[in-house]
């Protein structure tokens, strides 16, 4: 029997779940597509879909368990949820807003947050960033702010640099 993570993101898309899932199981190391749910004669009545289309795919990515839905257009995906790509380097940083907004919308960039071509939202974190705005020192912080506002993906040695003043 297979164990199940207690929460487990499931992303609603309209048909490409499955495309999805793989492109993210590529960005991602540590990552594949663990289980899927074909559509069966009944579902597919309802929904209008063929039988044996997929519904459900569950993939996880570095760990962290994800399921995608093929539920239809009736839902998109906006800012109000984000997934958190924390980041040890610039290096991971580069790689992620890459591959994460390859083909995304480019005018939903600011302050680190993506949007991907599926349409979901994506935050590419430097741990030491988080550190930076958790300082006990308002003036660091505000420093640090204000220098995140005016980037699109984030600059550790910029944000480093206005941090030490």
């Amino acid at each position: 029997m297979k164990t199940i993570q207690k929460i487990s993101p499931n992303l609603w898309f309209n048909g490409n779940a499955e495309e999805a899932a793989n492109y993210y199981v590529s960005i991602f190391p540590n990552s594949r597509i663990t289980r899927t749910l074909l559509i069966t004669e009944d579902v597919a009545k309802a929904m209008n879909v063929p039988i044996g289309s997929l519904l459900l795919i569950e993939f996880e990515l570095d760990g962290q368990v994800f399921m995608g839905l093929n539920g239809g257009p009736q839902f998109t995906f906006n800012e109000a949820i984000s997934l958190v790509v924390n980041c040890r380097d610039q290096k991971e940083v580069d790689h992620y807003w890459e591959k994460l907004g390859a083909g995304g919308d480019p005018k939903a960039e600011a302050c680190g947050w993506l949007k991907d071509k599926f349409g979901v939202s994506w935050q590419v974190v430097p741990t030491a960033q988080i550190d930076m705005i958790t300082d006990k020192d308002p003036v660091k912080v505000n420093r640090v702010m204000a220098a995140m506002m005016k980037m699109k993906k984030l600059d550790i040695a910029e944000l480093q640099r206005v941090f030490n003043g």
